[in-house]
């Protein structure tokens, strides 16, 4: 899953064509082919991603700190941001637009482009962009955050480094015409940092002091740094911990596994090695509703007739699945 760009400054808005050239004209490590014996480009440190991540984390330190002089009120506030960011994310970017695994009506989509502006992980387009590209090729040089380059690397080097030239080249084959055949998607990218200042950031440090007399200060380093900085890493989690740790009772010739912990973070996103093998599934799971708030979320708005055509794995293709590649566990 994506996080801050590490490709410098947010681009005009281009139609997907020219999104696409754009990319591969504007690789900074080289998008020449190399010869036999040809080293590796260096690949260029985002300094400003390092910097910006680095003050961020002390932030979020030091906001702990202020927790007891919090209200209760300001905590359960932020915690709710954060869910609210988790869905911008899991039900929005991830399994609406990345996966099209189910379909979502005007006053949806708008709900989820504001929630994901709340997430602060890139819009809509490139973070869809960049996790189908880390579908088709994952655990390669083509993959943005490659598991096989380490931990560190997976879950947030690689936004310190420039991508390297294969997601720019591989990436430029895949089709996003459909993300910007959205409305909703070409709007938040358009206006991408306005929403973020707002919903990031403004909203979650005004409405407690607004409404409960919470202090700005406590407002601000809580349910802005702090909730922002715990999503982001949650999001990582599953690039990089969900990709190492866990069984894979599905196939067992793919890096991604069933990880319980980052389940229990990322609202359901950590039945990862079911996911890797039927991306399709608007659950991300074999087992629906169990501890998959992004499931129960995705259904009850269904229910509400916001929501329709849920893509679904059948119990057939699963369990057959299971038995030629998974490894045994269950």
């Amino acid at each position: 899953m994506p996080g801050p760009a590490a490709d410098g400054a947010q681009v005009p808005f281009r139609n997907a064509k020219e999104e696409i050239r754009a990319r591969v004209e504007g690789s900074e490590d080289g998008g020449g082919q190399q010869g036999p014996g040809a080293r590796e480009p260096r690949q260029n440190i985002v300094w400003r991603n390092v910097v910006l991540m680095s003050l961020l984390h002390l932030g979020a330190v030091y906001s702990l700190a202020l927790i007891p002089t919090a209200k209760p009120l300001t905590l359960l506030w932020a915690y709710f941001c954060f869910l609210l960011t988790a869905l911008g994310v899991t039900a929005g970017a991830h399994r609406l637009w990345s996966h099209r695994s189910y379909k979502a009506k005007l006053p949806l989509r708008i709900f989820l482009a504001a929630a994901n502006s709340m997430a602060f992980q890139n819009d809509i387009f490139e973070w869809a962009r960049d996790h189908r590209v880390h579908h088709k090729y994952s655990e390669t040089d083509a993959d943005p955050h490659n598991a096989r380059r380490g931990f560190f690397f997976s879950h947030i080097g690689w936004l310190f480094v420039r991508k390297h030239r294969d997601v720019i080249e591989k990436g430029s084959k895949l089709d996003f015409t459909d993300l910007l055949a959205d409305p909703v998607v070409r709007f938040q990218r358009r206006y991408y940092k306005i929403t973020v200042v707002l919903m990031c950031f403004v909203i979650p440090t005004l409405v407690p002091w607004c409404f409960w007399g919470e202090s700005l200060w406590n407002s601000y380093f809580l349910a802005s740094i702090l909730r922002y900085t715990i999503s982001l890493n949650i999001t990582w989690l599953v690039n990089s911990a969900a990709h190492m740790y866990g069984n894979r009772p599905y196939d067992k010739h793919i890096s991604p596994r069933q990880n319980p912990l980052v389940t229990l973070g990322a609202i359901g996103e950590g039945f990862h090695n079911y996911h890797h093998t039927f991306p399709f599934d608007y659950s991300a799971s074999e087992f629906g509703l169990n501890f998959n708030p992004t499931t129960w979320f995705i259904d009850l708005m269904c229910w509400l007739g916001l929501a329709t055509d849920r893509k679904r794995a059948t119990k057939l293709m699963i369990e057959a699945r299971k038995a030629k590649t998974g490894d045994g566990s269950t």
